[in-house]
């Protein structure tokens, strides 16, 4: 009786040290990976062969390079908030060291449907106000616009997007300006390529609908009519990996005479053909057909930890 009794006391007392030794086993020794930041940064670079905006060249059909720099804030996988600023080399009517763009918005995804709503400064440092034969100039062309963007994937190949962007004070001319464009691009399936490599072909168009200036003394002696304008593009690029290399077709149906009035480009030429109102016969190259090779690098902290 009394062996038996030592008996069960001594199974208890193993199967109670069992236990937890069997718990122990399963204890996780490693903390779980923390839940991924919704802070992220995406930042890029770019040389080109003529900065292009809208089809009109701001670089004297020269080359350029670019920079940016974008937080970005990911609300939930459908809503992301950003702020960034970018810069690129100028060569301008005004001389400027540079355009520097400030920007920020909020970008709703829907199923296929990824849209961005926002609002740019375009500010144009160290500007100086030119008087000459040949053109004269604003002393300060800084200006802002909001805009609304949308891209609809159709599938892995095909893309098509519209965009809007209106400012209430282009150039700081006192004239309003609303540009609206339509996109397309087609992706080549990744079958194509090597692995990290692809392809694609975009085009887009759009139209520029300017107002009337301001007589305010500074460079409009009377309003001034800004002509408004269509504009395309359509080109090419390859990808790998971070880098892109794009080839790409700008043009405008701006006439010469029109373009200088738009930009006052201080490389103007005289025409005695030209009757552009208030144009006094200068024409610019700014505006007309050019391809522009360029290649940019672009990525996010998250892809590179």
């Amino acid at each position: 009786m009394k062996k038996s009794i030592v008996t069960a006391l001594v199974t208890a007392a193993i199967s109670v040290t069992a236990a937890p030794a069997a718990d122990l086993g399963k204890m996780v020794t490693k903390a779980p990976p923390p839940p991924p930041s919704p802070w992220d940064v995406a930042f890029g670079a770019a040389i080109m062969s003529d900065y292009n905006f809208r089809g009109i060249s701001q670089s004297d059909r020269g080359p350029a390079v670019s920079a940016y720099f974008e937080p970005r804030y990911n609300i939930n996988s459908n809503w992301q908030l950003y702020v960034g600023i970018a810069g690129t080399s100028t060569k301008l009517a005004t001389d400027p060291t540079a355009e520097i763009d400030f920007y920020g918005g909020v970008r709703p995804t829907f199923g296929p449907l990824a849209l961005d709503f926002g609002f740019i400064y375009y500010y144009y440092p160290r500007e100086t106000q030119q008087f000459g034969p040949v053109s004269f100039t604003l002393s300060d062309t800084d200006f802002w616009e909001v805009y609304g963007k949308g891209v609809y994937t159709i599938n892995d190949n095909f893309a098509v997007g519209a965009n809007v962007y209106y400012s209430p004070d282009w150039l700081n001319t006192g004239a309003d300006g609303t540009y609206a464009s339509g996109t397309a691009k087609f992706t080549a399936p990744g079958a194509w390529f090597p692995a990290g490599w692809g392809a694609y072909a975009s085009g887009e168009i759009g139209y520029y609908w300017l107002g009337t200036t301001n007589a305010d003394g500074n460079a409009y002696v009377i309003p001034t009519n800004l002509a408004d304008y269509a504009y395309w593009n359509v080109g090419f690029g390859f990808t790998h990996k971070v880098f892109t290399l794009d080839f790409r077709y700008y043009d405008t149906d701006l006439t010469k005479g029109e373009c200088n009035v738009l930009t006052g480009d201080h490389t103007a030429t005289f025409s005695p053909s030209d009757t552009t109102p208030f144009n006094n016969g200068n024409v610019s190259k700014w505006c007309g057909a050019a391809f522009v090779a360029k290649l940019s690098v672009d990525t996010t902290l998250s892809a590179i930890k």
